[in-house]
């Protein structure tokens, strides 16, 4: 059983500390260290989180179970003014994998997004994240393949898959 609760400011600690045990494992043999920490600071940083929540570009959930916080999503509903939920974050600790809390949650996301007209799931996954297979069997097909400068030189080389819901 998983519990979904809207994030505020005041959990931007508990976000970071999640992306700061899940990247190194998730991107750990994909990027460098150097492109793994400018990352982290670019999108996981005080302000920039701080700016998302309250700007409500994306909303941010925690994922707990019956003990505690083990996940975040970050997801943005409408996304370019079209009925699409764009999950732009999901991070789940390594210690839950395996367990079906993965599943879970895109249900969950599946109910929000519902709750605010999509009918369609979209996000980017880097083109060589395990996870990718994981996407796929949830029905999420790859839409597209894109490269996304983020400045210093580094690019994200992703997988647009979308998902009908």
């Amino acid at each position: 059983m998983i519990k979904i609760t809207e994030a505020f400011v005041e959990d931007i600690a508990k976000i970071q500390e999640i992306a700061n045990i899940t990247w190194p494992i998730t991107y750990g043999e994909i990027l460098t260290a150097a492109q793994l920490d400018y990352m982290l600071d670019l999108i996981y940083s005080d302000e920039a989180l701080t700016r998302q929540i309250q700007n409500k570009e994306q909303l941010f959930y925690l994922i707990s179970d019956s003990e505690s916080t083990i996940g975040f999503i970050g997801i943005e509903h409408n996304y370019k003014n079209e009925a699409i939920t764009k999950i732009h974050k999901i991070y789940l600790l390594p210690e839950t994998q395996g367990k079906g809390y993965g599943k879970l949650v895109f249900e969950s996301i599946e109910k929000l997004a519902s709750a605010n007209n999509s009918s369609e799931l979209l996000l980017n996954v880097n083109r060589f994240n395990t996870a990718l297979n994981f996407y796929k069997k949830l029905g999420f097909e790859i839409k597209e393949t894109v490269d996304i400068e983020i400045g210093n030189g580094y690019l994200m080389e992703d997988y647009v898959m979308g998902k009908n819901i």
